[in-house]
């Protein structure tokens, strides 16, 4: 018993319960106040002409008021269980409080539209009421959904957040292994690339208008090439060309061992990335670089910046290789 409730938000669920009960008790009490101006019997349904179906004042208000408080039990104990996501929770809470406020306005615009008619064939619903009964309905629905604060409750996510925290506090200096930076070929290489590809693209354009935006797009695409955005961290290494296309992945527990070094680009295959004998490179010009060894022997290199960044990224990769291994592998 203890489980299934804590498996429940109590405070939605006392609130998902007893708002439907006053809402349809207030109804009631409402509808008793005009018995007096109504006919007997009611209209429960309408036409064109007028009312079409007939029932007891009692059996109208006994219905409507069963209804109200049935319609929001069903919606609003959707938002009860926990293990349901936040979201979820919070547009049921939102879509209960406007169903039940719209029933209500339904019923009650039945009522108002027969106040004072001596027969209930001459009857129809009260468009007033119904449309302001509607409107608040809707407008109440969409501030419940944002107000309501579902009880918080342990999930998956929770659990990887702790787990975080329990290494970090194990090793404190993993906080600081972590590394972003972009990197770029020289701004001549740009000013090539202009000139080689975006100029001749115009003035082919002015002959065959696909033929130059084709010939723009591909220097375009190898401008984009010539950035990378690197990342690295305790879970190993990524590199996007372009910032935005994951070119590269080496999780820590794949890597043997990482250097700086001053690297050539014809060593692997030229600009850009490249399959070159046992290294796949990401550079994007000659220079700095980190060169990983992989356990199965393969290489991997990317561009670093400058001799500084290059120490940092094979240091942050060299720890974070260890740290994978474990103390007897590293």
């Amino acid at each position: 018993m203890g489980t299934f409730r804590d498996s429940l938000d109590l405070r939605a669920l006392r609130f998902a319960v007893g708002f439907p009960l006053l809402l349809a008790l207030g109804f009631v009490v409402s509808a008793l106040m005009i018995r007096r101006d109504l006919p007997d019997p009611v209209a429960v349904m309408w036409n064109a002409d007028g009312g079409s179906s007939f029932a007891p004042f009692g059996a109208y208000v006994a219905g409507a008021g069963s209804l109200i408080a049935v319609v929001g039990w069903l919606v609003f104990l959707q938002a009860v269980p926990l293990a349901r996501p936040v979201a979820m929770r919070r547009i049921m809470m939102g879509l209960g409080l406007m169903m039940s406020l719209f029933v209500t306005s339904v019923a009650a615009a039945g009522l108002v539209g027969q106040s004072g008619l001596p027969d209930a064939r001459l009857s129809h619903v009260d468009a007033t009421v119904l449309a302001l009964g509607s409107g608040a309905a809707l407008s109440l629905g969409v501030v419940m959904a944002f107000a309501f604060k579902p009880d918080e409750h342990w999930t998956a996510e929770d659990d990887l957040a702790l787990e975080a925290e329990r290494i970090l506090r194990e090793d404190p200096a993993l906080a600081g292994d972590s590394l972003r930076l972009w990197v770029h070929a020289r701004s001549s290489v740009f000013v090539m690339i202009v000139v080689a590809g975006l100029f001749p693209a115009v003035l082919i354009a002015v002959a065959v208008p696909w033929l130059g935006g084709l010939v723009a797009l591909a220097a375009l695409l190898g401008a984009g090439f010539l950035f990378a955005r690197v990342r690295a961290d305790r879970g190993g290494l990524e590199v996007f060309a372009g910032g935005v296309l994951k070119v590269l992945t080496v999780p820590a527990v794949d890597i043997a061992g990482a250097a700086a070094a001053d690297v050539k680009a014809a060593d692997f295959g030229g600009w850009g990335w490249r399959h070159h004998d046992d290294a796949t490179a990401m550079l994007v010009s000659s220079g700095p670089a980190v060169v990983v060894r992989k356990l199965n022997g393969r290489r991997v290199a990317l561009s670093a910046g400058d001799p500084a960044t290059a120490d940092e990224l094979a240091g942050i990769l060299n720890r974070a290789a260890a740290r994978a291994h474990g103390p007897g592998l590293a």
